[in-house]
This record gives C-alpha cells, sequence and structure tokens, in this order.
C-alpha cells in the first residue's frame, strides 16, 4: 500500500510589476511535524525566514520554481503563475501522490488534485509552500534592488507602490519591469524609452 504524499502548492508574486513569480511545492513528513505554519503574509520577515530553514530541514520534500517576467508578459500572469507551480511540483522528489493548490485554479498537474481557495490559512503544506515562496522571491527582489538601485525594489518586493511608480516614471523601466502589466505598459506607451535595452 502507497503512503500518501500530499503536496501542498502556491506562489507569490502575481501582482507586483516587477520580478518573477514564485511557486514553491512541499510534502510534508508527518513524523517530523512544524509549529507556527500560517499564511506567509501574516507571519513577520523574522519568522519566515525562520521557518524557511525548518521546512527546508523537515519536509519529505521540497521545491522552488518560478516564471520569468518575459514568460510573465508572452503568456499572462495567470498562466505563468500555473506555470511555476506546475515546474515545483514536477521538481518533487519523491512525487506527490495528491495534490493541494491555493487557489481557484488547476496548474495541470500529474496527480490529483484539489483546489483550495485561500488555502494558505487552513492547510499547513500549503502554508509552508507559501513561506518558501515568498521567501524565495522577497531575497531575489533584495538582489534586484541592488542591480536596479531607486527603485526600492527591496522595500516594496516590486508592488505598485506610489514610490515605485514615480521611481518609474523618474528612471525608466527595467528589464526586471513586467512590461504587460498597466503602468508599465503606459510608460513605454506615452514613448518612455527602457532603460538597458
Amino acid at each position: 500500500m502507497t503512503t500518501e504524499r500530499v503536496a501542498g502548492v502556491d506562489e507569490v508574486g502575481r501582482g507586483p510589476l516587477a520580478g518573477p513569480v514564485v511557486a514553491a511545492a512541499v510534502i510534508l513528513d508527518p513524523d517530523q511535524p512544524i509549529e507556527g505554519l500560517a499564511d506567509s503574509k501574516k507571519l513577520t520577515e523574522r519568522r519566515r525566514e525562520a521557518l524557511f530553514e525548518t521546512i527546508q530541514a523537515r519536509a519529505l520534500a521540497w521545491a522552488i520554481a518560478e516564471a520569468s517576467v518575459q514568460e510573465i508578459d508572452s503568456l499572462n500572469i495567470l498562466q505563468a503563475s500555473l506555470l511555476a507551480m506546475r515546474r515545483a511540483v514536477e521538481q518533487l522528489s519523491p512525487a506527490p501522490t495528491q495534490a493541494l493548490v491555493d487557489g481557484n485554479r488547476s496548474p495541470g498537474l500529474d496527480c490529483p488534485t484539489t483546489l483550495v481557495i485561500g488555502g494558505d490559512a487552513v492547510e499547513p503544506a500549503i502554508s509552508a509552500a507559501s513561506i518558501l515562496a515568498k521567501v524565495t522571491r522577497d531575497r531575489q527582489l533584495v538582489t534586484l534592488d541592488k542591480t536596479y538601485p531607486g527603485y526600492g525594489l527591496a522595500r516594496h518586493k516590486g508592488y505598485p507602490t506610489a514610490a515605485h511608480l514615480d521611481a518609474l516614471r523618474r528612471l525608466g523601466v527595467t528589464p526586471v519591469h513586467r512590461r504587460s502589466f498597466g503602468p508599465v505598459r503606459d510608460l513605454l506607451g506615452k514613448g518612455q524609452q527602457p532603460l538597458f535595452g
């Protein structure tokens, strides 16, 4: 008899104007429970960082994947999010026998899938996936902030804050900005030359 291996799957970064969309998949180990799993958005950065290490140490399997800015622009953000989730699940070893996916759209996985709206708040495996995805993406935006200073990417993580929109108008569009997203598209439509090609 096969043991059930249930993967929690979640993504972060659908709303920002910059950076990739990042997804994670986690199969928790029932013999090594993890205290304090919750929706990553409700946890402090410090708590997320601590849980990130614990999840990677104790989970039966975990994987992190992404869809690039170019993929977001060519596919659209929903399809890119589903692609990132598929990539994360495909990397799991051992493979899951079932998946719990946060949200209301199935990424089209090779195993039975249950969609759980608000799953990152109620399903520990989805919470774990949301933590891995969020910490990974936040770290990437901190790194991108060093490459493209002046936009505040480390602070707002690419979301369309007033400061970010102001920086875009002043400094221009970088290669890490999503050209298919309204505010970026509008600036380019007004004839603003993208920075760095």
